[in-house]
């Protein structure tokens, strides 16, 4: 008995299945009120996550590939206005100080 083949014949490209955009990142998409704006809010599940690393705004340590967290962004913001959190961090966004107090050998960026 042959095994069996997990890919189409043929070399053709599977097709994505119709959903909501957050669908495509392993996650889901909604609305968050914080700071007097509307915040679009995406969790990305770890397997999606894969390639690159973010620092969290919230804790300033950094998210390392392959880890869940959360995408957020003001809802009428562009892409360069979209922040990478730790989940933990994005709960807790209102019991935070403004101002993220930093180790003296912690990176500039």
């Amino acid at each position: 008995m042959s095994p069996r083949r997990n890919r189409p014949k043929g070399g053709e490209k599977p097709t994505e299945p119709a959903g909501e955009a957050g669908d495509r990142y392993g996650g889901f998409q909604r609305t968050e009120g914080w700071q007097g704006e509307q915040w679009s809010v995406r969790h990305v599940a770890g397997a999606s996550a894969a390639g690159k690393r973010y620092r969290c705004p919230g804790c300033d340590q950094e998210i390392p590939s392959g880890v869940a967290h959360v995408v957020a962004w003001p809802e009428y913001g562009g892409v360069e206005d979209r922040r990478h959190w730790h989940q933990a961090c994005w709960n807790a966004k209102d019991r935070r100080t403004s101002r993220v107090q930093r180790s003296r050998n912690a990176p500039r960026y």
